[in-house]
């Protein structure tokens, strides 16, 4: 009997130590390759919104807000409650943990969750990512879906027009998943870059 009260004393006391914080408990499957994906769920709040924010005034480099729909299959229908995740480098081009970051990372402090609207709507708001240091790879963002009762996948990466290092060979490259990532910016009357881009779930996702 005492050990069962014990059991279930750390137990409570767990949970309430780490709250929110803990990671989300996996309800989908993976489809297709996917590469440290499992990471979304990783300090996934218990609630989101359609909007994120993911730098705060304080982060270093260039505003950046990056919007669009999510359709279903058809291309056509607004899809709701879909949960996009997003991570990036930070404005020197690295994966940058937090100080107080429990969780993926590998990812980054730069990361965050959005579950569209019954519109199908998300944003995000963050600063724009570098490349790599020392390296030739395109500025992006990396995302990953969350489609009820279907599963987890990645979709192209998103990626800038204006970036010099995206060459006409990396463009050419574009798989398609979700979609095409690469989009324009232009900035706004505050100064940070603006793009849009709609994703289409399931396009072109091998296994899907």
């Amino acid at each position: 009997m005492k050990k069962q009260i014990l059991l279930f004393s750390v137990a409570v006391i767990g949970t309430i130590v780490s709250g929110c914080a803990q990671p989300a408990a996996k309800t989908e499957k993976q489809i297709g390759s996917c590469e440290d994906c499992d990471l979304m769920f990783a300090g996934m709040p218990a609630k989101l919104s359609w909007s994120a924010t993911i730098a705060g005034p304080a982060e270093p480099g260039e505003r950046l807000i990056i919007s669009g729909t999510i359709y279903r299959k058809d291309g056509k229908t607004p899809a709701p409650g879909v949960i996009l995740y997003v991570y990036h480098t930070d404005n020197k081009g690295n994966y940058s943990p937090g100080p107080d970051q429990q969780y993926a990372k590998r990812h980054g402090h730069l990361r965050g969750w959005m579950q569209t609207d019954a519109q199908g709507r998300y944003e995000f708001k963050t600063v724009r990512p570098a490349s790599y240091p020392n390296s030739k790879n395109p500025q992006h963002v990396h995302p990953i879906i969350d489609e009820p009762g279907k599963g987890y996948y990645w979709i192209d990466e998103y990626l800038f027009k204006d970036d010099p290092l995206l060459t006409s060979k990396e463009k050419s490259n574009q798989p398609g998943h979700g979609g095409l990532g690469i989009i324009s910016l232009k900035k706004n009357a505050e100064g940070a870059w603006i793009g849009k881009r709609d994703i289409v779930l399931g396009e072109n996702i091998p296994g899907y």
